[in-house]
Parts: structure tokens; sequence; C-alpha cells
């Protein structure tokens, strides 16, 4: 068998799924040098709770005898692929990133897993998440900080920060995250990576406990556009599991998000900041040019106003209910093995009363109208990422965040604005590397579709990612 030269972690998934196709390089030969990548990166990155080496290396033979044998190969036969550490595998340790479930090997796969799995992508690992990904940065009291991809002094970002990193530095081009507030698209952001929150009901979950008022998302996170659509179209399609996905078509996502055509009859509504929210000079700038690419490949741009979208209030309303209604027994038994940003997370939520709580659903629904709203004149929405570039390592979660020399006093609301509607909402939401800081770090652009207009969303983010040469640029 001929096999290629160069790195083949520096390779997209489609890219690999080509050349396994054209049997001019092995699964063994991936695993094996994502795997080495993996154990000389973990020690300064710190992106993985546990390495599955030897059952990855087991799996990449078969894989390897499967595709000399000339057997039908699935859509991800052979290619690495990495699982945040809250979403369950099936005879792997899924630690929740807490210390009680340090131990925890769950009996079934996550209905997302379990579908990569069956078109032949082999499990590398679990990445890190904060306790329960409770935060936006990934650190916890059972395996440390995540570093940034791009600087060892910068937070990953989070809560999914491992699974960013992971594939921002080259250690496998998959990545299973979640996305319950802007877990994927804040650390795909902070490390230059493509995170998609799609839909609500385009890929089953199969851990949510209340199915019909959830607002978190199993999502995928990529280096590139086209193998985001590759993830999407092995994970999407109804399950009974999910009420939302029932009846939910899996359209071609790999061929409708090929950058093809231009945005000619496109048009999207964009806006920097909800009013009174800061941004660094930077991301403003960066922005800027972002709309203007958008605008050369024939998109119609106009602004639109940021009010009532300063949501944060009624998005912690709901999140920290389930919170304090799944965890307030396991804080009581196991105060001393939590960390305090997750305990006082918790605490938080013990002043919402049911009425609060069911006056924020009420105002989900009002916000729901009034991005559709928007959509009924545009195709698509667009705002930055995030405010400012990835935060410092050491940042606390209850502490002032400084943007452009200024300090503020909540991390949520003036970091990440723009991400927490659209998990309440539900409409598809997708984090682009748009260009980098000052300071070396990516910036990311936020494009948001109209509700399960997945594919469509991801056509123009293609078209975005082909007007720049980014992909060129990777972490020393």
């Amino acid at each position: 068998m001929t096999t290629m030269n160069g790195d083949p972690c520096l390779l997209s998934a489609t890219e690999l799924r080509g050349l396994i196709a054209e049997k001019r390089i092995s699964p063994v030969e991936i695993v094996s040098a994502v795997l080495a990548r993996a154990e000389a990166l973990q020690s300064e990155l710190n992106c993985f709770i546990t390495l599955s080496g030897d059952e990855a290396m087991a799996q990449a033979r078969v894989a390897e005898r499967k595709m000399m044998a000339g057997e039908p190969l699935g859509l991800l036969h052979g290619i690495p692929v990495t699982v945040k550490d809250i979403v369950n595998t099936k005879g792997v340790k899924t630690t929740f990133g807490a210390v009680p479930y340090k131990d925890n090997v769950p009996n079934e796969d996550a209905v997302a897993v379990a579908r990569l799995r069956a078109e032949g992508a082999i499990l590398i690992g679990k990445t890190t998440t904060p306790e329960f990904g409770s935060k936006c940065l990934t650190d916890s009291p059972l395996f440390g900080r995540t570093r940034n991809a791009w600087d060892r002094c910068r937070s990953s970002g989070g809560s999914s920060g491992g699974a960013a990193v992971a594939v921002a530095s080259g250690i496998a081009p998959l990545a299973i995250a979640t996305d319950g507030g802007g877990s994927t698209r804040i650390p795909a952001a902070c490390n230059g990576v493509v995170g998609l929150k799609q839909s609500n009901g385009v890929i089953p979950h199969s851990q949510a406990l209340d199915a019909f008022g959830n607002q978190t998302y199993v999502t995928p996170t990529t280096r590139t556009v086209a193998d985001t659509a590759l993830m999407m179209q092995a994970m999407a399609g109804e399950d009974a599991c999910d009420p939302w996905s029932i009846g939910v078509r899996v359209p071609d996502f790999i061929g409708t998000a090929a950058p093809r055509g231009d945005l000619r009859g496109q048009r999207i509504l964009y806006c920097l900041t909800p009013p009174g929210r800061p941004v660094s000079a930077e991301v403003a700038a960066s922005f800027k040019a972002s709309l203007d690419r958008l605008a050369g490949l024939g998109a119609e741009l106009e602004e639109f106003s940021g009010d009532g979208f300063d949501i944060e209030p009624i998005w912690r309303a709901i999140n920290h209910t389930v919170w304090r209604t799944r965890f307030a027994k396991l804080a009581a038994d196991h105060k001393d093995e939590l960390s305090e940003a997750f305990l006082k997370q918790l605490a938080l939520a013990t002043e919402v009363s049911g009425v609060d709580y069911q006056e924020a659903m009420f105002a989900r629904t009002a916000l729901f109208r009034r991005v559709q709203s928007l959509l009924a004149r545009a195709h698509f929405l667009a705002m930055p990422t995030l405010t400012r570039t990835a935060l410092p390592i050491k940042q606390d979660l209850f502490g002032s965040i400084e943007i452009d020399g200024a300090h503020f006093d909540s991390v949520r609301p003036h970091w990440f604005p723009w991400t927490m509607p659209f998990n309440m909402t539900g409409h598809p939401a997708v984090s682009l590397p748009s260009g980098f800081g000052r300071d070396g770090l990516p910036i990311g652009l936020q494009l948001v579709g109209r509700f399960r207009a997945d594919a469509e969303l991801l056509r123009v983010s293609a078209l975005f990612e082909a007007s720049s040469d980014l992909l060129s640029r990777w972490p020393a």
C-alpha cells in the first residue's frame, strides 16, 4: 500500500476520507499519528481527561482490514474523533469533569456518538470540560486547566474547551462538543475553529432530562466547514428519544455546504453588540472586515437593532433552575469535591421561584418570535461571537472581565451576549474563524440561520471560509 508523505494530523477529515477511499493512507497510520500528537501535546494543553489509545489502535487495525478487503465503508471510516467528557461513551469513562463521577462508565453511547461510530469513526479520547459543562472556562478540580491552542497564558474558553483545543492543535479533525449557552461557539472562537450549534431537533439529544424545555445541544466542532457538514451528515436524523427530532428530515449537508456560487440575493442583518454592552476595538474592526467579505460575495447587508437581546437574566433563570434541580443533592453530598464556582452558581438559583422560571419561559418564546421576525426579512444574522479574544488562563468566572483596559463586573453578559439567545430560540448559529487580534489570538464571526436551515447556513459559512486563507495558519 502506498503511504502519503506529510503529517496526517494536518489533514481535514474530508481529505482523509478521500485518501482512505483510494487506499492511499491507512487508518492505522492516521490513528497512530494522532495519538502520538495527543501524547506530545497533552502535558502542555491538557485537553484530554482520558485517552483511549489501545482501543483506538485495535479499531484502526480492523478498519484497515476492511479497507484493504474492499468492503463498503462508512462515511467516517477510520477517521479519529474526540468526545467531550459530558457526552456518554459506552465502556469509556465519562466523568462530566466532576470528581464524584471520576470512575463513571456509561453502559451506552449517546445517540450522536453511536452514529459516528456506526459510520466508522474511531474514538481516541474524552476531552476536558468544567463540571457538567457549567461555565465558559475549562478547568475543574478533577484535571486542572485547559490551555488555549494559540497561547498557553490564555483560557481555552468553555465549556467545550478540550474539544476546540484538540481540533485546533491537529490532534483529531472531528470533535463532539455540547452547547448550552455558547459552550461550542465560545471555545471555537477562542481557538480559531468552526463551532456549530445546530437547530433544535436536528441532532437528537439523548441525555436531556427535560426534552421539552431543553436548550442544550450535542454539537460538531471541526477546523473546516466541510468537516462540520460531514459530521452533521452522520449525526443528524430523528430518534425516538428526542421529540423535537421526530419528523426532521436530513438534507444533503455535504453537497449543500460546498462553497459554490456566491451570496447574491442573500440578505444579512448585522449588529455589533446589544445596547450598553462593550466590544473591543479589534473585534469591531474584524467584524467590519468580515461584513466587507460577505458584501464582496454579493450579500445585501443591513444593520438591525440589538434592543431586547440582552437576555442573560432569562437564560440564567432557566439554566440555573435546571442545574439546581439536577445537582442540589450532589452538591449537598459532595460539597468538598466540587469547585467553589460550581457551588456558587447553584446557590444563585435558589432565588428563582416557579413563577420566575415560567416568566423566563414566556420571555424565551417572545425572543424566538423576535428572531423569527428578523429572519422573515433576511436569510441570516451576523454578529461577533465574542466581545474580545480569549480571557487570561487564571480568569475567575465571578471576577471582572477586562475589555480594552476597562473592567466589567460579570463575564457572561459582557463576553458572549450573542451566543445565549440562540440556545433559547433554537436557531442554528455557527462561529467561524474571521481573523486574529494584535495578541495573535483568533477572533470569531457568528452567523445565524433560519430555523432548521442548517445546511444553508453551512453553505454561507463555506463561502466565507473560502474568501480568506485563515486555514493555512496553525498554532505554533
